[in-house]
């Protein structure tokens, strides 16, 4: 029995498909807001094939392996003979690999073997490193942030893991009235064929769950740092485009895909303002950033 199933990320359609009587997909709670159909005239982003059994050993050339510590998952990308990208990934540095994924080289095309049949990690691991990678060509990039809106629009809070991120969206939706949590991990960020920012919400949204098919025009980016006071200031040009730069999901290896991640940071760093807020974790600084990039902004 084969099953398959569209799915939508930024308005962009992917399809999931496996062998057999259960499809893991179904189990998962954050991808079920994200069924969907193509339009009239549309293709797939991507096919992701699911199959299962052992995992072959690694193979080919090693292109990047992460190392963002040891509370997080180790990455491993391996260029295959024939041009083919192998992506290996571990729950924890030193356990044992979880998943292989093997993309085309234009990323259209993957096959995720996974040892069971009920490894979500795995899955969602490998989905969101294939949207990346297949997203960069549309203008999209997984931001490492937490994202709220109001009136009407999604204001994103950047910075380092442990900074505060999710702290403040809590601020806002505690003390700012008419706010609501889009993402609390990784929204979309894609600069649309107009020429407009929006941002998206995803099946990922790191331990809170929060998965909404929505979205809302950026109307600001703000990168948070922690201080014994609460001071906003406008970012531009080049440090613009760093603050965005450093919490955009992107791997430097792959020259291409760089490039294109290069260019839209660049678009959105003149268009969607931005914003440095060191601060304190209290009701003063969400009002001090509601303040500057609602009201003011």
């Amino acid at each position: 029995m084969n099953n398959s199933k569209i799915y939508r990320v930024a308005d962009l359609p992917f399809m999931v498909s496996s062998e057999g009587d259960s499809f893991l997909p179904d189990s998962l709670l954050n991808m079920k807001p994200f069924v969907s159909a193509l339009k009239e005239g549309e293709t797939p982003l991507f096919t992701l094939e699911l199959t299962y059994g052992p995992l072959p050993a690694p193979r080919g050339e090693l292109l990047y392996r992460t190392d963002d510590g040891p509370l997080f998952p180790e990455i491993s990308l391996y260029r295959n003979a024939d041009a083919s990208i192998a992506s290996r990934t571990c729950p924890l540095p030193g356990r044992p690999e979880a998943m292989e994924l093997t993309m085309s080289p234009d990323f259209t095309r993957a096959r995720l073997i996974l040892p069971g049949k009920d490894d979500s990690f795995a899955f969602n691991n490998s989905l969101m490193l294939l949207f990346t990678f297949a997203s960069a060509r549309m203008g999209a990039l997984e931001m490492h942030s937490s994202v709220v809106v109001n009136e009407g629009k999604g204001y994103l809070f950047l910075g380092k893991s442990g900074t505060g991120k999710s702290t403040h969206s809590s601020l806002w939706l505690k003390h700012i009235p008419g706010t609501w949590l889009l993402n609390d991990d990784n929204p979309v960020l894609r600069l649309m064929p107009g020429g407009d920012v929006r941002v998206f919400g995803s099946p990922w949204s790191g331990k809170t769950p929060c998965y909404k098919a929505l979205s809302a025009p950026a109307g600001a980016v703000v990168r948070l740092s922690q201080a014994p006071y609460n001071k906003i200031e406008r970012l531009t040009g080049v440090k613009a485009y760093a603050s965005l730069m450093a919490s955009a999901s992107s791997f430097r290896p792959f020259s291409e895909l760089a490039d294109q991640w290069h260019n839209t940071l660049e678009a959105m760093a003149g268009t969607v303002p931005c914003y440095h807020l060191e601060c304190l974790p209290d009701e003063a600084a969400a009002r001090l950033c509601y303040n500057t990039v609602v009201v003011n902004g």
